[in-house]
């Protein structure tokens, strides 16, 4: 999957920052500029810096990396979650417990417990035991899911964290940095840049941007995953028909290494289109140009005012001699019967309501033929 485009990015809102009062200057080099006291992200940089960690985050689930999605805040919650279901990875979403790292151990007797409280409900247990004693498994049993069922598949620490949000976020910073655990997060014009090893300038509030940060992050880890295993395949059938020159085990984590063998080269990351550096101030002219430019809907044309048009074909040379270019006469003129024109002469005035008769120039030429058919009619 290609990298996410500049109308992607400026379509979900990633260049809006927070109000200029509460901007970090270590964000200083990715600002591009200040509207209605709201810093602007330059999102030239922004993709540059995507497909800077989109190659790392690949490369890492290559290599057969675990990862660690953290957004607790409400706009990133559904999105962490369904990123992290998508590439089969971990996810924290509701709520950051103080040593989920650096207290790992603890947390693993927690993550017990919820295994043994779900046994209890598949085995009938928790129906044996009285209705006092079964509520407060019950309700033990769906806080552990709420905070720990993201991670209750984890066997051991992350290799590495993706982050939304690092100023609500900073107690799992601070245990990745006393871990040292690599960190990739969205970072905006508020936080420091520098807290984090791979850092993406951009839009941390937006439902649509934080979605679409993690989005890219979990085709990243696809992608890699799908390489390697293809990688494993074919260095495999080298080694079966001894191309490899090795022999092949498995090694820590069940994976295949291959004594000998040729090394796999990652193809460089799909960019889509090759899109040419340029200014963020013609980017935004160009958006606001696009959402400016209205399109004309089809006027409707009713059953009255068709009748009144035939009305009018005898005299449309006259009206269009005194209205200018309000109304053009035809250049091959219906000759329409003299009974047909009386009849549509006499139902017209009835038909078009009186409020009609001063709506535009074309309504006023029709309410003139109109008028001129009423006094035919009366003589």
């Amino acid at each position: 999957m290609p990298v996410s485009s500049m109308k992607d990015l400026l379509e979900a809102g990633v260049h809006f920052g927070h109000h200029t009062r509460k901007w970090d200057p270590k964000m200083r080099h990715y600002i591009y500029g200040q509207r209605n006291d709201i810093h602007i992200i330059d999102l030239h940089k922004t993709r540059k810096k995507l497909e800077e960690v989109y190659e790392t985050v690949r490369q890492m689930a290559f290599n057969g990396a675990t990862f660690l999605f953290v957004g607790t805040k409400k706009q990133a919650q559904d999105s962490i979650q369904e990123a992290a279901q998508a590439c089969g990875q971990y996810y924290v979403n509701q709520r950051w417990l103080g040593g989920m790292l650096t207290n790992w151990q603890t947390i693993q007797t927690r993550i017990d417990r919820l295994n043994q409280l779900d046994k209890m409900a598949e085995d009938g247990t928790l129906e044996k035991l009285p209705k006092k004693e079964q509520a407060q498994r019950n309700e033990e049993r769906e806080k552990l899911q709420q905070v720990l069922g993201g991670i209750r598949e984890m066997v051991e620490l992350p290799d590495c964290l993706f982050i939304v949000d690092c100023k609500k976020e900073h107690i799992a910073i601070k245990e990745a940095h006393r871990l040292e655990i690599p960190i990739v997060a969205v970072v905006d014009t508020n936080c420091d840049p520098e807290l984090v090893q791979y850092a993406i300038p951009g839009n941390d509030d937006a439902i649509r941007a934080v979605k679409l940060m993690a989005d890219q992050m979990a085709e990243a880890i696809n992608e890699g995953r799908l390489m390697a295993q293809s990688a494993r395949e074919q260095v495999a059938e080298a080694a079966l028909h001894g191309a490899a020159g090795g022999a092949v085990h498995i090694g820590e984590g069940g994976r295949i290494e291959y004594v000998g063998a040729p090394v796999v080269e990652m193809p460089p990351v799909a960019t889509g289109e090759d899109e040419e550096e340029g200014d963020m101030g013609q980017t935004l002219a160009a958006a606001e140009s696009t959402e400016a430019a209205p399109e004309a809907a089809p006027e409707a044309v009713t059953g009255t005012e068709a009748a009144a048009s035939v009305a009018a074909a005898p005299v449309a040379d006259k009206i269009a001699v005194e209205g200018g270019d309000t109304l053009q006469a035809p250049q091959d003129p219906v000759h329409v019967p003299a009974a047909e024109v009386e009849a549509a002469a006499e139902i017209a005035p009835a038909e078009v309501p009186q409020s009609n008769r001063e709506v535009s120039a074309e309504t006023g030429a029709l309410t003139e033929v109109q008028d001129e058919a009423e006094t035919a009619a009366s003589n």
